[in-house]
């Protein structure tokens, strides 16, 4: 959606606030009572979530004795990544620990003086490691209320030098942590599949993983934008960790539902090329995150992507997976070229996937 420029310069809005490379948090640390015209979403956007009594709740996949339930996992997977898209792991091995240090390690990064962030301050996707706040912003689109820290392992390597030394040690363990885990749920989606177990790790279309440290202050005035509007994430899989403020919101059977946080637990969420190759067997649904009077918020994500030798491949829907009874229904297609795409299909378009169908 496109707000109105009538008597808004958008340009010189966006110009400043990139200069002053302080972010969401340097507007809350201004001590602002109003939201920024910049911040400010159309009003249709804000469809409400059904009432607390109507919430369904989504599915929850139990990691606990996997050896001994590993076909009643994989059914339980096959099942949740078809109809909603989302679910949540417990018992996925990673220490309550890690995942805590993690999430405060995200916290005392971009709770640093401003000076001390404005050197990693960039809309460079190339750099990687950069901070900023609303990096893929098209002409017209209203920001968003988060500040992004994004670390970026390509074929599961970054120099842990680039990474701030306010959380450096807790970034690389945890990353450490989510390949073990991003190689279990591998198997158990190709298995959901019917797909031998290694399917989709051998094509590497999960070898790198950018992992987004994302911070939303409070806002002031949360009902006139979000923490993140509305999107499908074009990557093949996130693992999300969220704190136990909440705010997280998935789009299913036609209205946004609540993802409240659960300690100790991922949430996972298909992303497009995983539909693309699945043919559809899998789901990449909408999803956004709430601005909030509460907070500050913080999550950390994991982007699953390709490798460097499989980013120079179109991907397309796994050649098993179609027949004359179900025929292929999106092109091949590579992954840079999707994510162009993306990029630019403006943000009143609620998926680039449909773009690609043959």
């Amino acid at each position: 959606m496109v707000v109105s420029m009538n008597a808004f310069d958008w340009a010189k809005a966006v110009k400043e606030f990139d200069e002053a490379k302080s972010g969401v948090k340097g507007l809350v640390d201004a001590g602002i009572t109003k939201l920024p015209r910049l911040f400010v979403h159309p009003p249709q956007s804000f469809e409400s979530s059904p009432t607390a009594e109507q919430q369904p709740e989504l599915p929850t996949i139990d990691f606990d004795g996997l050896r001994y339930r590993r076909p009643e996992v994989v059914e339980e997977i096959r099942r949740a990544a078809g109809e909603w898209g989302f679910f949540r792991i417990v018992n996925h091995g990673i220490p309550q620990e890690k995942m805590d240090a993690v999430l405060e390690g995200a916290r005392r990064f971009h709770e640093l003086p401003a000076e001390e962030k404005k050197p990693l301050y960039s809309l460079d996707r190339r750099m990687p490691v950069r901070f900023n706040s609303n990096s893929a912003l098209r002409e017209g689109d209203p920001a968003s209320w988060r500040d992004i820290l994004t670390c970026a392992f390509t074929d599961d390597h970054l120099d842990p030098r680039l990474i701030p030394l306010a959380c450096r040690r807790e970034v690389v363990e945890y990353v450490d942590h989510m390949i073990v885990v991003r190689e279990t749920v591998a198997e158990l989606l190709s298995e959901a599949l019917g797909l031998p177990a290694g399917y989709l790790s051998g094509m590497e279309c999960m070898k790198s993983q950018a992992l987004p440290c994302l911070y939303y202050p409070v806002c002031p005035e949360p009902h006139k934008t979000f923490g993140t509007p509305r999107h499908t994430d074009a990557v093949f899989l996130n693992l999300l960790l969220q704190d136990s403020t909440g705010g997280l919101q998935v789009r299913h059977g036609g209205r946004w539902v609540d993802v409240p946080p659960v300690r100790g637990a991922l949430v996972a969420n298909i992303g497009d090329f995983m539909q693309i190759i699945s043919n559809d067997k899998f789901k990449s649904v909408e999803h956004r995150a709430l601005a909030q009077r509460v907070g500050p918020r913080i999550s950390v994500g994991c982007f699953f992507s390709p490798s460097t030798s499989a980013m120079t491949k179109p991907f397309g829907p796994i050649k098993e997976l179609v027949s004359d009874e179900n025929p292929a229904i999106y092109k091949n297609v590579m992954f840079t070229d999707y994510i162009e795409y993306y990029k630019i299909k403006g943000e009143d378009v609620a998926s680039a996937l449909p773009h690609f169908k043959i």
